[in-house]
C-alpha cells in the first residue's frame, strides 16, 4: 500500500499533517506554530506507529503506559488517538466503530515507517477568510481591554527620512516612530519588521527580552498592514542598515484586510486608480510622483509670488461657462431654481479682476469639461491661468520660459528633463515659430499663398484633411497644424499667431488682422499652455461672441455664448493685458515621466462599478 504524510498550512500560518493511504485520509495531527515542529511531529508518528492499543470499548481494558493508542467511543462512533511518551498527541482519527478504528490503526502501523513526507499544495484563503481571521484577533484584543481603535494619538519624534539623514546625531538615542508594518522576518525570539511612514520605511528590531514576554506574544499575533508606534534607540545592524531597536511597540490601528502580495505588488492599473490608497502603500514611486506634484505647485506659487502676482479664487459654479472651446457640465441649483454650469475656464472672471485694477493675478483650480477620457484628458483637471496688465503675448512667452526653467530646477535639480527616454532641454532659449511657418515646415503648404476658404478646402482635400462645412480658412489652417506639425514639437516651442477664427478672446495682429497675438506652448508634441495678448476692445469682443453664437446655432457644442457682464466690464475699461493658461496635469506628467494623466491625478474619473452605486 502507498502511504504519505502531507503537511498543510492554514490561513493563520499554522501547520498540521494528515496521513493518507491510497489517497484516503486515515488520521491527522494537531496544529503546530512552525513548520519544523510539524515535521518533528511526523517523525514522532513514524517512530511510535507500532505502539500497543488501549481499547476503552472493552469493559476490562488494562491501563498501559505511554506511548500508546487509545480507542474510545465518540458521538456514537469511534475515535483513536496516538499519544507520545510526553503525553502529547501525535495524531488522531475517527472511525465508524471499534472494529474500523482498530483496522485503521493497523494500516497506520504497517505504512507509517515507509510513508513519504510531502508538502500539500497551498490553497489560497479567500479575502473574506483572511478578514475574519483578523476580526477574530481584533475581538480578542477588545476582550483583553486593548482595543487599538480607542487610541487617539501616537508619539512620532522622527521619520524614516530624518533618522537616515541625521544618523550620526541620532545614533544610540531614543526615538518614537509610527507607521505601517510592510514586511516581517521571524527569527524566533527576535523579529525584523519594516515600518513604512510618509517619507519611506525604517527597519525595526523587536526582541522578546527587550519588550517583555507577554508583550512579545501579543506582538507575534499582529499582521502585515497593522499600524504601530515604536519606541527604541537608533543603531546599525551588522550589515550596516540603519534601524530602530525597539524597547516598546504598540498597536495603534488594526488592518482588517490583507495588503497585496509583496512580490507582485499592486500592478493592475484599474485597481491602482480606483484604490489609490493601496497604490500609495504598495508603490513608493507613486507616492514620489505626488510629492513632486505638490512641489511643482509650490514652486509655481513661489515664482509667481516673487513676480508680484496675487493668487485669487473665482467661482466654479457659473451661469455662463466661457473662456474656452469646450462642452460644460450642467446642473440645477434648487435654492434659486436656476440652471448652472461648472466652469470650463478661469479666464473671464480673472479678466474682471484686471478691470478692477488688480493688475497681476493668477488662479490654480479645477475646471470641468464634458469630453472624452484618454491618456491626456480627464473631465476634471487642474488649470492655472494668470493675467498681467501692461504686457502682451511676448511678455507671456518670457514668463513661461522662465517659469518652466525655475520649476524644473527647484523640483528636479536640473533643467534637462527626460520623458519616455527623450531628453528635453529647458535651459536653452525656447524656439518661437508662427503657426503658418510650422504648417509650411512640416506639410509644405504655405497658407500665405491661400487667400480664400475655397482654396483652403481644396488644400485640405488634397492632403486628406477632414473638415466641416462651417470651417473657415483659419479653422483649416489649425487642422493642418494638428495633423502635420504638433507631433514634431518635442523640444520647448512657442507656436505663435493663430487665426482669428479659433481665437475669440485674442487681440488681432495690427499688421495682419486675419491672425491674432496668441501662442500655444508645446513640449513632447503636447500643448502645454495657451496665451494671448488679451482682447480688451468691447466692440470687437461683442462681434466675436456673436460669431460664436452663430457657430453654436449651427451645432458646435463647444462654442462660447455671449457674456453680457463680461462685456460690461470691458466697457468700463481693461488695460493692455497678457494672459496664459497652463495645463498643470500635463506639466506634472512631463516632470515626473508619467505615461498618463491618471498617473498624476490622485483620484481620476472612473466608470462606476456596480457596487459603487
Amino acid at each position: 500500500m502507498a502511504g504519505k504524510f502531507e503537511i498543510c498550512k492554514n490561513a493563520e500560518e499554522k501547520f498540521s499533517f494528515i496521513m493518507q493511504i491510497n489517497d484516503e485520509t486515515v488520521a491527522q495531527s494537531e496544529f503546530f506554530d512552525a513548520l519544523d515542529a510539524c515535521k518533528r511531529g511526523v517523525k514522532a508518528t513514524k517512530k511510535n506507529a507500532r505502539m500497543k492499543v488501549e481499547n476503552r470499548f472493552e469493559s476490562d481494558f488494562e491501563e498501559k503506559t505511554l506511548p500508546k493508542y487509545v480507542v474510545e467511543e465518540c458521538d456514537g462512533k469511534a475515535k483513536f488517538t496516538l499519544y507520545l511518551q510526553s503525553g502529547a498527541v501525535a495524531l488522531f482519527g475517527t472511525a465508524n466503530d471499534e472494529k474500523d478504528a482498530l483496522a485503521k490503526i493497523e494500516l497506520i502501523a504497517n505504512n507509517a515507517a515507509a510513508a513519504q513526507m510531502v508538502m500539500a499544495k497551498e490553497k489560497e484563503p479567500t479575502e473574506n477568510e483572511l478578514r475574519q481571521i483578523r476580526i477574530n484577533k481584533l475581538d480578542a484584543l477588545k476582550e483583553a481591554g486593548k482595543d487599538p481603535y480607542e487610541i487617539t494619538v501616537a508619539k512620532q519624534t522622527e521619520t524614516s527620512k530624518s533618522i537616515s539623514e541625521n544618523y550620526d546625531e541620532l545614533d544610540g538615542k531614543d526615538v518614537y516612530i509610527c507607521g505601517r508594518i510592510m514586511t516581517w522576518r521571524d527569527m524566533g525570539k527576535a523579529n525584523f519588521i519594516d515600518v513604512s511612514d510618509r517619507d519611506g520605511k525604517m527597519q525595526v528590531y523587536v526582541r522578546m527580552n527587550d519588550i517583555g514576554e507577554d508583550e512579545y506574544k501579543e506582538f507575534k499575533k499582529w499582521d502585515i498592514g497593522d499600524i504601530v508606534e515604536v519606541f527604541g534607540f537608533v543603531f546599525k545592524t551588522k550589515t550596516g542598515e540603519i534601524s530602530v531597536h525597539a524597547k516598546a511597540i504598540k498597536l495603534i490601528s488594526k488592518s482588517l484586510l490583507p495588503l497585496p502580495e509583496k512580490f507582485h505588488g499592486l500592478q493592475d492599473t484599474d485597481t491602482r486608480y480606483r484604490k489609490r490608497y493601496l497604490d500609495l502603500i504598495m508603490n513608493p514611486s507613486v507616492k514620489d510622483t505626488f510629492i513632486k506634484r505638490s512641489k511643482i505647485l509650490s514652486a509655481i506659487r513661489k515664482y509667481l509670488d516673487g513676480q508680484g502676482f496675487m493668487e485669487v479664487e473665482t467661482p466654479m459654479l457659473v451661469s455662463n461657462a466661457g473662456g474656452a472651446a469646450a462642452r460644460p457640465f450642467e446642473t440645477h441649483f434648487n435654492a434659486l431654481n436656476e440652471d448652472f454650469k461648472l466652469r470650463i475656464s478661469l479666464e473671464l472672471y480673472l479678466k474682471r479682476l484686471i478691470v478692477g485694477g488688480m493688475e497681476r493675478v493668477y488662479e490654480i483650480g479645477r475646471v470641468f469639461r464634458n469630453e472624452g477620457l484618454d491618456t491626456r484628458h480627464n473631465p476634471e483637471f487642474t488649470l492655472m491661468e494668470l493675467y498681467q496688465a501692461y504686457t502682451d503675448y511676448n511678455g507671456m512667452m518670457d514668463l513661461t520660459e522662465n517659469l518652466y526653467r525655475y520649476v524644473a530646477q527647484e523640483v528636479l535639480g536640473t533643467t534637462t528633463i527626460s520623458y519616455n527616454g527623450i531628453e528635453m532641454d529647458l535651459g536653452k532659449p525656447f524656439e518661437r515659430i508662427t503657426m503658418v511657418d510650422a504648417v509650411k515646415k512640416y506639410s509644405g503648404v504655405d497658407f500665405n499663398e491661400i487667400h480664400s476658404v475655397e482654396e483652403a478646402r481644396e488644400a485640405a482635400k488634397t492632403h486628406n484633411i477632414e473638415f466641416e462645412e462651417h470651417h473657415k480658412k483659419g479653422d483649416i489652417l489649425n487642422l493642418f497644424f494638428e495633423e502635420f506639425a504638433e507631433e514634431h514639437l518635442i523640444q520647448p516651442t512657442f507656436v505663435m499667431d493663430h487665426p482669428i477664427e479659433i481665437s475669440p478672446l485674442t487681440k488681432k495682429k495690427p499688421s495682419n488682422p486675419e491672425y491674432t497675438e496668441r501662442f500655444e506652448f508645446f513640449m513632447n508634441g503636447w500643448e502645454m499652455a495657451n496665451a494671448y495678448s488679451e482682447l480688451n476692445d468691447p466692440i470687437d469682443q461683442r462681434e466675436r461672441f456673436k460669431a460664436q453664437e452663430e457657430l453654436l446655432a449651427k451645432g458646435d457644442e463647444e462654442a462660447n455664448t455671449t457674456d453680457e457682464d463680461f462685456l460690461n466690464a470691458l466697457e468700463i475699461g481693461m488695460p493692455p493685458t497678457g494672459g496664459i493658461g497652463f495645463g498643470i496635469d500635463r506639466m506634472c506628467m512631463l516632470l515626473t515621466d508619467s505615461a498618463a494623466i491618471r498617473d498624476v491625478l490622485l483620484f481620476p474619473t472612473m466608470k462606476s462599478l456596480p457596487n459603487d452605486k
